[in-house]
């Protein structure tokens, strides 16, 4: 950029400081404040991300060992869903890796072709038998694979992360952005000015100190000072798809570290939503998702607290207990005039599938994308094309990855209460079955040949549909569509045994991997845990 480039950031914690490392690395002779105030309360509840965050994380030269220790950070290779589909379904994870294939004759439909001959064969072994990770998930293990010993898994790519998102921010703080020269000032926005068709003109501070800049990105949470409370971007709500709109977070410690802490997150269906379990290096992480609409803040709060006391050997009354309430959904458009937004001031779906953190650095990628066209331009920071280009692609995204979280609700077969009955009765006709967000419709209708079409995407859709029940290759599709399905009994005995025989490769090759805490233990910590 430009030296009479300005950008001023609104709000810090982990959005506001992760803008400012992408700016501060990609466009180092960019002019770049960060305002926020020191009276508002971080959110800080993002604390588990998914694979995407990889890329971010390369793009502005960050790795592992840089923030782990500070963070409070651990490994994550997959989620898991309990009792999303049924109550005490046995629960199904959703691996980041893609499928390893290798061997197999029909892709992955080997596995439903499996389910067809062995229906008690439970819907988690989907995941088992083509994600090498699943190994070390299933024993509570951790290995980069710099052996590639497990097949499909790569390291950097396929894994991401738990870490204390306020601790993280606060590490791109200190050890990227002041020392990048990232200019901080803590203070409250008083008066925002603003014409409109010509967007902010500046930001009237506390002091009284106006502070300049040719765009300004907000980054002040579901407050969205900027883009919502100045500009009044239209809000598209996306409650009619999602159901849960609150959430109580609290953090409990260990009572037995070495089996707790796990390879990824745990989310669990629950009476009026799902809850999830995080586990960091020194504490867990927990909170209870639910919609207002079903239940009452504070019954949530005392379901939140017999399932807690049910779960964990834990005193509750020693917990400090947030409740959080989420605007779901977006704006419009998120760069309006001179104003981006970032971070839940641009929107949010709900805690499911990590999506938080997620959106805020695929934004962020996308922002990065469209500053660099515009990089030689004296005047402007992006032209009109180009920002409406941005608004096209991190809406699609947006709403993409709203379905997706939406199917989570859409394939249940739960009916226990009205909560579930009405998620199970929801119209999704507009949001899962139209011709941009084809995959039920189309996995449904067509089976194996469609399926097969989709199933290598890495996307998720596959691994959610199996877990939550739906197999292409059925009964039905056996009698109506015979020749698909005329093999010998031989072969399906081949198939099954060869998914078999790599499971049971991939446990033996990990019993002599560590323990996820004992490789932090042992890599990242060492002796800084009372219980190593």
């Amino acid at each position: 950029m430009q030296m009479n480039k300005k950008v001023v950031i609104v709000g810090g914690g982990s959005a506001g400081w992760m803008t400012a490392t992408t700016l501060v690395k990609l466009f180092p002779k960019m002019h770049i404040t960060l305002v926020e105030s020191p009276n508002i309360p971080i959110a800080g509840v993002g604390e588990s991300t998914i694979a995407g965050i990889n890329d971010w994380m390369k793009l502005v030269g960050i790795e592992d060992k840089d923030f782990m220790k500070e963070t409070d950070a651990t490994y994550k290779l997959s989620i898991k869903f309990n009792n999303f589909y049924k109550q005490n379904d046995g629960g199904f994870h959703y691996p980041f890796a893609y499928p390893d294939l290798e061997g197999c004759v029909y892709g992955t439909n080997d596995w439903h072709y499996k389910k067809l001959k062995k229906p008690e064969t439970p819907n988690s072994d989907y995941a088992n038998c083509f994600s090498s990770a699943m190994a070390l998930v299933n024993e509570n293990k951790f290995d980069k694979n710099l052996d590639n010993k497990l097949p499909s898994y790569r390291y950097g790519v396929d894994t991401a992360y738990h870490f204390d998102a306020t601790k993280f921010g606060l590490w791109l703080r200190d050890k990227i952005c002041l020392p990048g020269g990232v200019e901080h000032i803590t203070e409250e926005v008083s008066k925002v000015l603003y014409e409109k068709g010509k967007g902010v003109k500046g930001l009237v501070l506390g002091s009284n100190l106006v502070v300049q800049g040719d765009l300004y990105i907000d980054c002040t949470g579901f407050r969205s000072i900027l883009l919502d409370k100045t500009l009044k971007e239209p809000f598209e709500s996306f409650a009619h798809m999602l159901p849960n709109n609150r959430a109580w977070a609290t953090r409990i410690p260990y009572t037995d570290k070495k089996k707790q802490m796990e390879p990824f997150t745990d989310c669990t269906a629950y009476n009026h939503g799902w809850i999830w379990n995080i586990p960091l290096w020194s504490r867990i992480g927990t909170g209870y998702v639910y919609s207002d609409k079903h239940i009452s803040p504070e019954q949530s709060l005392n379901e939140f607290k017999m399932y807690l006391s049910a779960k964990h050997d834990v005193n509750i009354d020693e917990l400090e207990f947030r409740d959080i309430k989420m605007r779901i959904g977006m704006h419009d458009r998120i760069w309006v005039e001179n104003v981006c937004a970032i971070g839940l001031s641009a929107g949010f779906i709900e805690p499911l599938e990590s999506n938080g953190l997620y959106t805020v650095h695929m934004f962020l990628i996308a922002l990065a994308r469209t500053l660099l066209r515009s990089e030689d331009k004296q005047n402007h920071m992006a032209s009109r094309y180009d920002i409406d280009s941005f608004n096209m692609i991190t809406n699609k995204m947006f709403k993409d990855f709203a379905g997706f979280v939406a199917m989570h609700y859409a394939l249940t077969q739960r009916t226990d209460n009205q909560y579930w009955l009405d998620n199970y009765n929801r119209d999704y006709e507009y949001d899962l079955l139209n011709e941009n967000n084809p995959f039920i419709h189309e996995l449904k209708l067509y089976g194996v040949d469609r399926l097969k079409n989709m199933n290598h995407t890495g996307n998720g859709w596959p691994e959610i549909a199996t877990g939550m029940g739906y197999n292409p290759i059925d009964r039905i599709s056996e009698k109506t569509i015979p020749q698909m399905y005329e093999l010998q009994e031989h072969h399906y005995d081949k198939i099954i045994k060869h998914l078999d025989d790599r499971k049971a490769r991939w446990k033996e090759i990990v019993k002599h991997c560590p323990t996820m805490y004992e490789y932090l233990n042992t890599t990242i910590f060492k002796d800084t845990d009372n219980d190593s």
